[in-house]
């Protein structure tokens, strides 16, 4: 089985992007390349929606557009994520499904991963995690969520996290910051805050990577 490794960049902008709309489904897209015949190197996440997380027209355009920058910067589009409205809703929603078989068609080793939002800070400032991984099912298009021993991100398991204090450096990182007036999470956009202020930089987030860096 292919391997999946998330660098900390990309797990900081899937947590950022949970954690400023808690209460509304969003969802993205995971940029990288594949290092070997067995790894996937996922080095960079760019969120798309909060708002227009169905098949709509924002999100073909946005897709197209996180298709083309991750082309630019020499990279593929290698995976989705997406948390749901409900805390407790950890399925991969039937939207997920068709923009990962999509990806799937131009990375045949694309990935989904569902947020855990249940005790996310929680979880976090414990180190884990909190991302739950879908697979497709072979002859399908449905897909199914990594079950079998050992549990995701826990070696040996082929989901790793290259900095395995990720989850608890995001989790001081949003603590710190609350509440503060440049605070990360006011600097941290996706496609449909742009579509809103045209200068936020939703494909890079550089503003924001700049001060967590």
């Amino acid at each position: 089985m292919v391997s999946y490794t998330i660098a900390h960049e990309a797990y900081l902008k899937i947590m950022f992007h949970a954690a400023k709309h808690p209460h509304l489904p969003v969802n993205g897209v995971l940029l990288g390349k594949l290092s070997s015949s067995e790894m996937v190197v996922i080095e960079d996440a760019i969120p798309l929606l909060h708002h227009w997380t169905s098949l709509s027209p924002m999100m073909e355009i946005s897709l197209d557009l996180s298709r083309t920058y991750a082309e630019s910067v020499g990279m593929a589009l290698v995976g989705y994520y997406q948390a749901c409205e409900r805390l407790e809703d950890t399925s991969l929603a039937p939207v997920g499904e068709k923009v990962a078989e999509k990806l799937r068609e131009q990375f045949k080793d694309a990935i989904a991963f569902v947020i855990d939002g249940r005790d996310l800070g929680e979880n976090l400032r414990s180190g884990k995690a909190s991302l739950i991984p879908y697979l497709p099912l072979q002859l399908s298009s449905s897909w199914r969520p990594y079950s079998p021993p050992p549990v995701a991100f826990t070696p040996p398991s082929p989901f790793i996290l290259a900095s395995q204090d990720s989850p608890s450096r995001t989790a001081a990182l949003l603590e710190e910051k609350r509440g503060e007036p440049d605070a990360i999470l006011q600097k941290f956009g996706d496609f449909d805050d742009h579509l809103e202020d045209v200068s936020i930089d939703w494909l890079r987030n550089r503003a924001c990577m700049a001060v967590v860096s």
